[in-house]
């Protein structure tokens, strides 16, 4: 395992009250990016099926002799499996590491896709082809949560503060972009082509899994040097009960994590919503299928554009600035989903772009920022994106169930029209989006992380010896004065 940056070594000062310092070091190793490669394809993969359907759902009802409803069942059961699988992502990783949960991952992946190609085979009844398809669907939700909710951990694990906001985002928006690039969106089901197309890059892509590994040998930051806590200590921080100082969270933070996987939720659970009810909310306008699928994938790949760009300026620039970015972006994107009351209509295809773009880059570039922001407020990476995840498949299944029920009748103008649809789906992020205003957003894991690196100190945890300066004593006292109760609590277990 070769290293790509030279460790800076710092030797403690030596005091009569402290034993012998050892040399300390951060470091960071090349294996870091083909982890990330494998993340990143994997992660890819599990993101195509999920709305595979969701632009040809009159094609699909149609094709199999189903109801739009069962259609969108093909999307909803991904969401429903999704919530308790993710809550059990963060106890097999701490029990078993990354590279096991990776594992499964990928082995649920490949199983998935060659299961939903078997429901593509015409000597097969509608309601068998059918079952096939909700069976391979299911089997995929198990490997979805996998990628996304340990992106934060990996990158927590490998990469240091320059380098840590920029490796979620791209581990995050790889699912959008298996979305985007789905080519059921130009198909009809029984073509079986592209979903052989599927089954095929799923098992190419599943030996990526043996370029993640579980941690490097040094840490790269004082919070990658840390063990993992477990969903249940942060349940219980959250909740005001008692925990071990690490875990430990201040009444504001707790009002601010709410608020922070609330807004993550209504966001996530909106654009879930459109990749599955797309055609149900063009299609009466007078739009083809193939638009209704470019309108989505405009979104999420305007969205992926932006994302690429401003990541590195999030871990260089805008570090500590996560909030402020929330704060500028969530109102944005509630307005252009508001907007969509109005702007679906017939021959408004330039206008639905439009919004589609600006709603997509104000929202998957908020991805990652609130992924990151739930890690700084809780110390916690794989818990507290479980939680993220969770509310966003919770809010999406509400908004996909609700809009479902309010879609017109065929005697309606025009027939099946989703305007009331449309305009629950506004209200609700609008409403839900004011909270952004609410929020403090301290970044008190990269703060400590900046104090520690400085002197190049890891916890006695990691490295036996390794003491705390007097200098960096001080300057977590600073951090501590501005950060208040919890980071107390932090200062106890580390000094």
């Amino acid at each position: 395992m070769s290293i790509d940056e030279s460790p800076h070594t710092v030797h403690v000062p030596d005091t009569e009250s402290d034993p012998p310092p050892l040399p300390v070091k951060y470091r960071l190793y090349k294996s870091r990016f083909y982890g990330l490669f494998g993340f990143m394809i994997l992660a890819l993969m599990t993101g195509m099926p999920w709305s595979w359907f969701g632009p040809i759902s009159t094609s699909a009802a149609e094709d199999f002799a189903i109801s739009i409803d069962q259609v969108n069942w093909l999307g909803n059961i991904v969401s429903c499996i999704y919530i308790p699988v993710s809550l059990l992502v963060p106890v097999f990783c701490s029990r078993f590491g990354i590279r096991r949960c990776v594992e499964v991952g990928a082995v649920t992946m490949l199983i998935s896709a060659w299961v939903r190609y078997a429901g593509t085979a015409t000597s097969l009844s509608s309601q068998s082809a059918y079952a096939l398809l909700i069976l391979g669907q299911s089997i995929s939700a198990i490997s979805q949560p996998v990628f996304q909710i340990l992106g934060p951990k990996y990158s927590e694990k490998w990469f240091d503060l320059k380098g840590r906001t920029t490796a979620t985002m791209a581990i995050a928006i790889a699912n959008p972009i298996g979305c985007a690039l789905r080519p059921g969106a130009v198909s009809t089901p029984r073509n079986y082509t592209p979903i052989l197309m599927l089954a095929i890059l799923s098992t190419a892509a599943t030996p990526a899994l043996f370029f993640v590994k579980d941690a490097p040998p040094s840490p790269p930051t004082y919070a990658g040097s840390k063990p993992s806590q477990t969903l249940t200590s942060l349940c219980r921080a959250v909740l005001g009960l008692a925990v071990p100082p690490e875990a430990y969270m201040s009444r504001r933070e707790r009002a601010d994590f709410g608020i922070a996987i609330t807004l993550f939720g209504i966001l996530v659970g909106a654009t879930n919503t459109i990749s599955v009810l797309s055609a149900e909310w063009f299609g009466p306008m007078g739009y083809q299928n193939t638009t209704s699928g470019l309108l989505g994938g405009s979104l999420l790949l305007s969205g992926i554009v932006t994302a690429i760009i401003t990541a590195p300026l999030f871990d260089r620039i805008l570090t500590h600035k996560l909030g402020v970015t929330l704060k500028i972006l969530v109102p944005i994107i509630s307005c252009g989903w508001f907007s969509l009351i109005w702007a679906v209509r017939p021959d408004n295809t330039a206008g639905l772009f439009a919004i589609m773009v600006i709603i997509g880059m104000c929202s998957v570039t908020a991805l990652p920022v609130g992924l990151e922001l739930g890690v700084e407020l809780t110390r916690n990476a794989d818990a507290s994106a479980a939680l993220a995840w969770c509310s966003g498949n919770l809010f999406g299944i509400f908004l996909i169930l609700a809009e479902g029920a309010l879609r017109a009748p065929a005697t309606a103008s025009p027939p099946y029209n989703m305007r009331n649809a449309l305009i629950l789906h506004g209200s609700v992020v609008v409403a839900f989006g004011t909270l952004v205003f609410f929020i403090r957003a301290r970044q008190a894991r990269r703060e400590l992380d900046e104090v520690m690196a400085r002197e190049g100190v890891v916890p006695s945890s990691a490295n036996e010896g390794g003491v705390v300066s007097s200098r960096t004593t001080g300057e977590i006292d600073s951090v501590c004065e501005k950060g208040g109760e919890s980071l107390e609590m932090f200062k106890k277990e580390l000094v």
